[in-house]
């Protein structure tokens, strides 16, 4: 059983997928003596906290919101005794960022990476027919070693402080669902899907990757559960008359069933939703199904009050019917894959996800969004830490298109975000990224990753691997901004006349670009931080968009106000966003309903 293994846990007549999801008991270890006193096999006290859920928002002291170390989780699960003879695991939907899993006291594995699934096998630890005892240690320090990239400092109490790179709030805990699971020995482990369209028909492409070598079947049925298609074998084409195919705002599901036989004896049965639909780019154009797209949408975080970076499906609900009210149709998991759930929602509802693995923090600042518009440098691909940096990035990057090869919703990945390229040492580095998701990828979607300021056409190492550019910019506000507007614009457009130079036949799209904006703020006439200011910025923004052909969308930054680390940028988070961390909207989200209301599907195209 492969512990990376990223097939979303599903019932069927083999298989069955248990929450454990709930209050469990939970832990600082603050003097760091969880391992030597044997935690491992009980987590001391009588503290409960929910999973999942950040465990930073639920406290009202400031030592346990802002701790850097150590927690610990523990609850119990039964395992009944007609499992048996199968396989048994414990999928986590993440640990952040670090975990080591302990089963009736055994360690039953180690991972790292903070924001992609992970299965422990459990098979021989569980006792059947009984209550069983499953810990946690998980670790939520930063370093250079492993992404998102950040520091630790101690502080002169003894206390640990994280500081983080990037400018989100290092929430930690396990955020994300967790399921017990059961399948036979013998089963799917894993599939992929490709398309091609052929007049109003389709060609699905398949491949499926079982333990055994039992015959496999395949067959595809419609939303009305009539058969589409059928094939046999691990690898096939299915042809699919009249296809129905997923588009923007017309999610169309097929069920994508799978199953495992010995003569009429069924061994495993797996079955998925996929969308019949392709991706790619022609000239300045991002074509879905061969049409032009124009990207209308956000940047977003997962993040909410007190529950924080944990996967709340009411926040899920509210998220898309803003972005459905708004007039969007994309959004980037900004800065890290999100939870499984959120992808399976946008494929039902139509929303384009250009998918970002959890690279950020490769520039060494807090306000890596301030300084980079400066000019400061760190040559950050220098450091003695990057062959083991890379390592991991490689096998994020991996796992994360396992994951997610099979969402219709997913029409690009996005490798980096903000990362310092201006040093040619960044070059080998970024080729060996570019390269592992081109591999792994059997769709092969466009490759980009978002550039930070320093990163401009004369300046950027890297940019020459993007299949579309996509480019974070603050003119108006990190640079030139107030009554400064005038000029910011005029440095703008020249900094998109050196673009047309350097790459006038790639798509460019606005990966990040906003001002923060307190919900209470008026004035006339405006000022900085005034939603007013928030619109007059956006206006010149868009002016800019508009007079160049090859950009090919606008993802603002950000969808909702969210949390970050303290500090005298930052009045209690980052409030740059289109709604409230409420979700409710600001002025500029009413302007933009207009405004995307009003452009083409095929704006520019």
């Amino acid at each position: 059983m492969r512990t990376c293994q990223m097939l979303y846990p599903a019932e069927s007549s083999s298989r069955r997928a248990v929450s454990m999801d709930g209050m469990w008991k939970f832990s600082l270890d603050e003097r760091q003596e969880g391992e030597k006193n044997g935690w491992k096999n009980g987590v001391p006290g009588r503290e409960m906290i929910p999973v999942p859920a950040s465990f930073q928002d639920f406290y009202t002291d400031k030592d346990t919101r802002e701790y850097t170390g150590d927690v610990w989780y523990e609850t119990d699960f039964f395992v009944p005794g007609e499992w048996e003879g199968m396989e048994v695991g414990i999928r986590f939907g993440c640990a952040t960022h670090c975990a080591q899993v302990y089963v009736n006291g055994k360690e039953a594995a180690y991972h790292e990476g903070g924001f992609l699934p992970f299965l422990v096998p459990v098979t021989e630890l569980v006792a059947y027919n009984a209550f069983n005892k499953v810990v946690v240690r998980v670790n939520n320090e930063l370093s250079e070693t492993r992404i998102p990239c950040g520091a630790v400092k101690v502080l002169k109490n003894g206390k640990k402080m994280s500081k983080p790179y990037f400018d989100f709030y290092n929430y930690s805990g396990l955020q994300r669902p967790v399921k017990l699971v059961a399948f036979p020995r013998e089963h799917v482990e894993d599939y992929s899907v490709r398309f091609e369209l052929d007049g109003a028909d389709a060609l699905v492409h398949y491949t499926v990757e079982t333990t055994g070598e039992h015959p496999v079947s395949v067959e595809l049925y419609d939303e009305e559960q009539k058969l589409a298609a059928s094939a046999s074998g691990k690898e096939g084409t299915l042809h699919v008359a009249d296809a129905h195919r997923w588009d923007v705002g017309d999610g169309y599901l097929y069920e994508f069933r799978i199953r495992i036989a010995d003569g009429e004896k069924l061994i495993d049965e797996y079955a998925d939703r996929i969308g019949i639909r392709t991706v790619e780019i022609a000239g300045r154009n991002i074509l879905l199904n061969g049409r032009p797209v124009y990207l209308k949408g956000f940047g977003k975080h997962e993040d909410s009050d007190i529950a924080g970076r944990g996967f709340n499906i009411n926040v899920m609900k509210r998220d898309f019917e803003c972005m459905k009210w708004i007039g969007a149709n994309c959004f980037r998991t900004s800065h890290y894959p999100y939870s499984e759930e959120i992808y399976r929602m946008a494929d039902r509802e139509g929303i384009l996800i250009i998918d970002e693995v959890a690279a950020v923090g490769m520039f060494r600042s807090l306000m890596n969004f301030a300084e980079a518009s400066s000019g400061k440098q760190t040559s950050f691909f220098t450091s003695p830490t990057i062959p083991q940096l890379l390592a991991h990035h490689l096998q994020c990057v991996e796992d994360m298109i396992c994951r997610d090869k099979n969402h219709p919703s997913v029409i690009a990945w996005s490798l980096f975000n903000e990362p310092e390229t201006t040093d040619v040492s960044s070059t080998a580095y970024f080729e060996k990224i570019f390269e592992k998701a081109a591999e792994v990828d059997p769709q092969k979607r466009p490759r980009t990753f978002a550039m930070i300021g320093n990163s401009g056409p004369d300046t950027c190492k890297c940019q020459h691997l993007c299949d579309f550019l996509s480019l974070n910019r603050y003119y108006g506000w990190y640079l030139l901004g107030g009554y400064e507007l005038s000029d910011a614009e005029e440095a703008f457009r020249q900094e998109m006349d050196g673009w047309v130079k350097k790459s006038p036949e790639r798509p460019l799209i606005f990966t990040e670009y906003g001002a923060d904006t307190s919900a209470a703020e008026h004035k006339l006439p405006s000022v900085m931080w005034s939603q007013e200011y928030q619109e007059e910025y956006l206006e010149m923004s868009h002016r800019v968009f508009d007079s160049y052909d090859f950009v090919a969308g606008e993802l603002v930054w950000n969808f909702a106000d969210f949390q970050t680390t303290e500090g005298i940028m930052r009045v209690n988070g980052n409030k740059k966003g289109i709604f409230t961390r409420q979700r409710q909207p600001k002025a500029a989200a009413w302007y933009f309903k207009k405004r995307w209301e009003s452009l083409p599907r095929d704006y520019k195209g």
